[in-house]
């Protein structure tokens, strides 16, 4: 099984776990927060409202879990992909709305044009995808994603009031890509950036450090001395040779600094306190001033570095940023929405010219078309994969059993795996009642039946490791179970008396529950195959070849 990475056409990055056909996938909770998994037209697709790139090992559940992301719900991220598409108005991946898009398949009666399937295809073949399916393998991908589609439909699970509010949502949010003004936004960038460059000036911006020693405003001349005294000795400590950055750590009481060697943030003119503003842009980089007073203490300062503001180019994209924060996009819409007003013309206002903007969408830009399409059916997709493959196959104990008999050999170890717990106990006694406690219970009961015997509120008597274990993989499983170490090793502190409880499996496990997630793994792939075997004898289709053979390869 490999990990492979690639962008998602602009809506971000993926990351697919792949196996023979592809990696089952189970609903999973992070967060507290649903994520789910589609398999759309070749490749795993995640939808949420916020973002998540999590691989799970989970012996209990999945032996690896793909977590793969797309920018098309998460709010954080929301102002780059509008200004990006805004900027670019979304590369066009397919041919354009034509009235020449032959049809390339048909699936369950319904029509494929050209478009919408070079639109899917490239958009999961880009170069920087490892395993490229060529276009034959893609259309089996490809016949049974809509097969899976179409019995979806025949459920009508795209009817159900939630699933038509996310869409609804979903949709909301894309459009606003195309309801915005990009040159509003631009030109209001390049205000700040021009009044950020005149606030700095030709003085430009320095990057210093420094070594403060407070003095407190209504201090005598008793302290002030004393403080003159003792920064002049780390002054000359410099002088002669000592690390500023050493000393700046140990001896700074600008806290916010000092762990940083004393560096400050890059700073202009008007940012600082005037005394230490006057000394720090006097200095070339590598000068060092004797100590100055200002009205918070002493300070030796140190010039690292000073430089020019940098072009437009290099701060566009914080800037954008930081107009993002103020809530940019909703004055860039409402400018969309003159100037759609203003082309339109009659007594249309700025709403109604977006909204009949929004409407024409689909229309215009077929990426957006097939975008809004790719979502739907996705959304169906999960629905009648988890029912069918992922939850069904998770819960299915019978059918696990069943499997896990039939391809047991599959599951064989390559070395002895030890499968059981160790236990620390406070005393002899102790382990030789732990050991009771747990006799003729399975091993998934054990630590609950422990926990509950030995370890309350105000007392804990044993420390559990839990397995399974592998040689070289534990000193205690080392040393009591696989006599691979002659040295005992120290026991925890409190906890003298090590045991062990479990048993050694030398060829394979003894039960599914030994290697559930990926025995749970492998029976998914296997439902998902023979969920495939009904769907194309249910469903008819039909590929044209004449027209598959101009996918990407016509005027």
């Amino acid at each position: 099984m490999t990990t492979q990475k690639g962008n998602c056409a602009g809506n971000g990055v993926f990351i697919v776990e792949t196996g023979a056909e592809r990696s089952s996938a189970v609903f999973h909770k992070i967060g507290g927060l649903k994520s789910k998994l589609l398999f759309t037209g070749g490749v795993f697709r995640a939808r949420s409202f916020k973002f998540y790139k999590k691989s799970v090992e989970n012996p209990e559940r999945i032996r690896i879990f793909a977590a793969i992301c797309v920018t098309m719900f998460f709010k954080k991220r929301k102002m780059k992909r509008i200004l990006l598409v805004a900027t670019v108005v979304m590369t066009a991946l397919t041919a354009s709305a034509q009235a020449d898009d032959p049809i390339v398949m048909t699936v369950n009666g319904v029509d494929v044009p050209r478009s919408e399937f070079e639109y899917s295809y490239n958009k999961n073949n880009t170069e920087a995808v490892l395993d490229r399916k060529s276009l034959d393998e893609y259309v089996e991908l490809f016949i049974n994603y809509k097969l899976k589609v179409a019995a979806a439909a025949e459920e009508h699970m795209d009817t159900a009031a939630a699933f038509i509010k996310e869409q609804a949502e979903y949709r909301a949010q894309q459009a606003e890509a195309y309801l915005v003004d990009s040159t509003f936004i631009e030109e209001q960038a390049r205000q700040v950036y021009e009044q950020t460059a005149q606030r700095i000036g030709k003085d430009g911006l320095v990057l210093v450090s420094h070594i403060l020693l407070r003095v407190p405003q209504d201090a005598d001349a008793n302290a002030q001395a004393a403080a003159k005294v003792r920064i002049d000795s780390i002054y000359n400590a410099l002088k002669a040779g000592a690390d500023f950055a050493d000393l700046a750590k140990r001896l700074s009481q600008d806290p916010s600094t000092a762990q940083h060697g004393g560096q400050l943030p890059w700073i202009q003119k008007g940012q600082t306190i005037p005394d230490f503003e006057r000394v720090a842009f006097s200095l070339q980089p590598g000068e060092m001033a004797e100590p100055v007073l200002s009205a918070v203490g002493y300070h030796i300062i140190k010039m690292d570095e000073r430089k020019q503001f940098e072009p437009y180019e290099f701060h566009r994209k914080s800037i954008y940023e930081w107009l993002n924060q103020r809530g940019i996009t909703a004055a860039a819409k409402q400018s969309m929405g003159k100037k759609l007003a203003a082309q339109m013309g009659g007594d249309i206002t700025p709403e109604e010219a977006l909204a009949k903007a929004e409407q024409e969408l689909d229309a215009k830009y077929p990426d957006f078309h097939y975008l809004m399409k790719e979502f739907h059916d996705g959304s169906m997709l999960y629905e009648i994969s988890n029912r069918e493959v992922w939850d069904k196959g998770a819960k299915d104990e019978k059918g696990l059993e069943k499997y896990f008999k039939k391809h047991k050999k599959n599951y064989a170890y390559d070395e002895p795996v030890y499968r059981g717990i160790i236990v620390n106990c406070t005393t002899d006694d102790v382990l030789q009642q732990v050991k009771q406690s747990v006799k003729g219970k399975k091993d998934t009961e054990w630590i609950q039946t422990i926990r509950e015997k030995f370890n309350n509120d105000s007392t804990l008597q044993v420390k559990i490791i839990r397995g399974p274990f592998k040689a070289g993989k534990n000193k205690y499983a080392d040393y009591y179970i696989f006599k691979t170490s002659q040295e005992q090793p120290e026991a925890i502190e409190g906890f003298p008396v090590v045991g062990v409880i479990g048993k050694l499996q030398k060829k394979g496990p003894d039960t599914y529950e030994d290697v559930r997630g990926a025995v749970t793994t492998d029976y998914q792939n296997y439902l998902e195959k023979e969920w495939v075997k009904v769907l194309r004898k249910k469903y008819t289709w039909k590929v044209y070849p004449d027209v598959l053979n101009t996918v990407n390869n016509h005027q």
